[in-house]
């Protein structure tokens, strides 16, 4: 696909697809779609438009209905977590002017999120960001959702080759894809390159991992897997299929295909995933439809070209010179080399390190997102990803700069150590906003990080730990692979009600092995889990092997160790006075209700 040449502003009708090979810059801005939503909007308003058609335009745009009436939820794709300064300045501008809790909010999926917008400021909003070259088309509906990948890709030293550019190119195909506008439900899709598996692809209908044969570059595809409440790992599709010919586009678009036909997932939305046709035929019978696919004459009829389609862009050819002059640390620097050792990575390019920035529950306020805008432009050449752990790696950092680094981090509140670690708690909105939302996952991950801090953990085992949280079984907070994981529940007591959490352990991400959780048969009160989680951390500390990772642990002792540790902790609460604070969930001041709306996902 060659840019247009035609006059006019990008995106106009008049030069609609012209892109740019830039980090944040993967999806071609149409104006005409930010010009429709504001008509569409205006007539809904007005009531010319009924609800249902209106809520499934302004999904394909990424905005999504929250628990609150009259406000929405801005979902901004990141393919691979890409971004530049000039759009991280974007939010921040756009946060001050519409987003009332005056935050972004980095999702498990690579996204930013913004929260309690009307619906009026909201067709302001994602105009405005598209200046910058920022969408959210497709980031929600029965579409391909933000595609993710590694955030190291490219700079580890791990991996056979970058998959960013056929990632690029697999979004610049489906995106607006006729095929995939209105599927049975969403399709995830994950790039990964190393085997360490920084993307987690065994969660994803969808995914790719890197291989090479002979000299010829490559793929394994996967198709079919998902969490929620029928967890599957994908299985493998095809062992390996070519990316420079477009195979691997032919291929992805055949399975999509089979999945658009199959009208009996339609019938109910809480299954109607690809996941569920591969657990039902199997993946035998299931290579085999696509095989028979990849024969049909729609095949003749699509362009392939990922020469076309690649996002290429050098980043070493735009990264930072050597500084003449260089800050270092000096006096105690203890404290710089904990932060060093946990959240700084050599590149495989000498001379070049990551930095792992961890951020609090993913919230970013407009201040902090300038003051990372300034450290990307001075310090990385302007590149950085987010994380599929709400977190943001800073590439191509000077190895002498790293100290100035941290500072600057620091002095934003941003500089503290232990990145994926056990006081680096992860958890999606809940009743913040979703409208599936149970509980308060944000108030728990509060009180549960609160709680990890002040145990003062410096054993590195311990440390490793993952914990986990959503506000219902769905599983955004991707609670199913964590160590320790929760889902939000409640427990009925006569006439009024306890938000409470069921939780699982076990689960894995890391070294390329996804495992899920076993879910242990203790429904705990919310206020009982920060209690639960420091018994759980005491007695791996106290009883493990020598040397014995936490699952290593826990597939010893069994899940009804875990469950007698805090089985008096699961023991019903009498509504009463000294008892009240039980019924009222984390972060709220009114007692607790299941108040559980119908969710859009698959409207």
């Amino acid at each position: 696909m060659e840019p247009s040449t035609a006059v006019g502003r990008k995106g106009t009708l008049e030069n609609p697809e012209v892109r740019e090979d830039v980090p944040g810059h993967v999806i071609p801005i149409l104006e005409r779609e930010f010009d429709d939503f504001d008509t569409e909007a205006q007539q809904y308003l007005r009531g010319d438009t009924p609800e249902d058609e209106f809520i499934k335009f302004r999904l394909k745009q990424g905005v999504y209905g929250q628990r609150q009436a009259d406000v929405q939820m801005i979902r901004v794709k990141l393919p691979m977590g890409g971004i530049t300064p000039e759009q991280v300045e974007a939010f921040a501008d756009v946060i001050e002017k519409y987003v009332p809790l005056n935050k972004g909010h980095v999702t498990t999926r690579q996204n930013i999120q913004l929260h309690h917008v009307p619906l009026p400021d909201a067709a302001k909003a994602i105009r405005e960001l598209s200046d910058s070259g920022l969408s959210s088309r497709e980031g929600c509906g029965n579409t391909v959702r933000n595609v993710t990948g590694d955030p190291w890709a490219g700079v580890a030293a791990d991996e056979p080759f970058d998959l960013t550019p056929y990632a690029g190119a697999y979004v610049r195909y489906f995106v607006r894809h006729p095929t995939t506008q209105a599927m049975p439900r969403k399709i995830k899709t994950a790039f990964n390159g190393a085997p360490a598996d920084r993307a987690l692809t065994g969660i994803h209908d969808i995914a790719f991992l890197a291989r090479e044969r002979d000299g010829v570059r490559g793929v394994a595809v996967l198709v079919g897997g998902g969490t929620s409440i029928m967890p599957r790992v994908a299985p493998v599709l095809y062992e390996f299929v070519e990316l420079d010919n477009g195979d691997y586009l032919k291929v992805a678009e055949a399975v999509l295909r089979i999945f658009d036909r199959q009208d009996f997932l339609r019938v109910n939305r809480a299954r109607a995933r690809i996941k569920v046709l591969v657990d039902k035929i199997g993946m035998d019978a299931f290579r085999e439809l696509v095989d028979e696919e990849l024969r049909g004459d729609w095949v003749a009829e699509r362009d392939f070209d990922v020469a076309g389609l690649r996002f290429d862009h050098d980043e070493e050819a735009n990264a930072p010179a050597a500084p003449a002059v260089y800050a270092s640390a000096n006096g105690d620097v203890s404290e710089f080399e904990r932060y060093r050792e946990a959240n700084v990575a050599a590149q495989k390019q000498e001379g070049f390190s990551t930095v792992h920035v961890k951020v609090t529950r993913g919230d970013l306020t407009p201040e902090q997102l300038r003051g990372i805008a300034g450290i990307m432009r001075r310090y990385t050449g302007g590149y950085m990803r987010t994380t599929v752990h709400q977190n943001l790696v800073l590439r191509w950092v000077r190895d002498e700069t790293v100290y100035e680094v941290w500072r600057a981090l620091d002095a934003l509140g941003l500089g503290g150590p232990g990145p994926d670690s056990v006081i680096d708690v992860v958890s999606c909105p809940g009743t913040d906003s979703c409208k599936l939302g149970i509980t308060s996952s944000m108030g728990l991950n509060q009180a549960v990080q609160e709680r990890v801090e002040a145990m003062d953990i410096t054993d590195p085992l311990t440390r490793a730990i993952h914990i986990k949280m959503s506000g219902c079984p769905n599983g955004c907070s991707q609670h199913h692979i964590a160590n320790i994981g929760f889902y939000g529940a409640s427990i009925k007591v006569g006439e009024h009600t306890i938000p409470a959490y069921v939780a699982h352990i076990g689960g894995n991400y890391e070294g390329g092995e996804i495992v899920y959780g076993q879910r242990l048969k203790v429904r705990l009160p919310a206020k009982r889990v920060p209690e639960a989680i420091e018994r759980w951390l005491r007695f791996y500390e106290a009883e493990r092997e020598d040397g014995e990772v936490f699952n290593a642990f826990a597939g010893r002792v069994g899940t009804k160790e875990f469950e007698d540790r805090v089985r008096e902790l699961a023991l019903p609460v009498e509504f009463g006075l000294e008892t009240m604070n039980h019924f009222i969930d984390w972060d709220r001041s009114v007692p607790f209700q299941v108040v559980r709306g119908e969710g859009e996902c698959a409207v």
